[in-house]
């Protein structure tokens, strides 16, 4: 079934211009905005707050990047209600455990599996797809947590991924690893001409080793 210009196509479309995995740029921004109209929406939203303070809040990541918000009060009414029951098991000696997620994170599950579904289904020859393989294959790539969540869902089952995108990734990570392999041989001592002989790119290729490997949560 040939894809539409609808979000999923422009978002990934703008987050394969710029550096890095463009799945990992879109989760990240798509995360940011949710706790920002959390912050300014959810706050009398007794079903949220409900869930949020079952939650124990967001996780200790996504609850250090509020203080970059500037919803001051928003942030002290959720932390009010997460330290009421924290100060309760305090003083009935009990150990708290949260009964549910970080709201956080259950969205950039929800976002990631959005647009592992769209790539999945992007193996057609219409225009806009042609269009989808011209830019994606222009970017750097899917890191290597996300591409094996386009290959696999969550229950593990295989999915039907597009040839085009199996190859353009298998091609990166072989050309990745080759590189790696050309940087530690050449890091060996008595190899420093040799090694300075690499492009800036190669001789920080470690950078990018570190960054294939892990999922950017930001």
């Amino acid at each position: 079934m040939p894809i539409e210009k609808h979000i999923n196509f422009f978002e990934m479309q703008k987050a394969c211009e710029k550096p890095g995995c463009p799945l990992c740029r879109i989760v990240s921004d798509r995360a940011h905005k949710y706790i920002d109209n959390t912050l300014f929406e959810n706050i009398t939203n007794r079903g949220f707050r409900a869930l949020y303070r079952a939650a124990g809040g967001f996780c200790s990541f996504h609850s250090r990047g509020l203080i970059s918000f500037r919803d001051g009060l928003a942030v002290a009414i959720l932390a009010k209600d997460i330290l009421e029951d924290r100060i309760k098991c305090f003083k009935k000696k009990q150990l708290w455990r949260p009964k549910g997620r970080c709201p956080v994170c259950v969205e950039r599950e929800k976002i990631e599996q959005e647009y592992l579904d769209f790539l999945s289904n992007s193996g057609g020859n219409s225009f806009e797809e042609q269009e989808l393989r011209s830019f994606f294959t222009a970017s750097d790539g899917l890191c290597a947590p996300h591409y094996a969540g386009l290959l696999f869902t969550l229950k593990g089952s295989r999915r039907n991924v597009p040839k085009w995108i199996i190859n353009f990734q298998e091609k990166k990570f072989d050309v990745l690893y080759e590189r790696l392999e050309v940087f530690t041989e050449l890091s060996a001592y008595g190899r420093q001409k040799e090694f300075a002989q690499l492009s800036e790119k190669d001789q920080v290729v470690w950078k990018e080793a570190a960054a294939c490997l892990t999922e950017n949560i930001e």
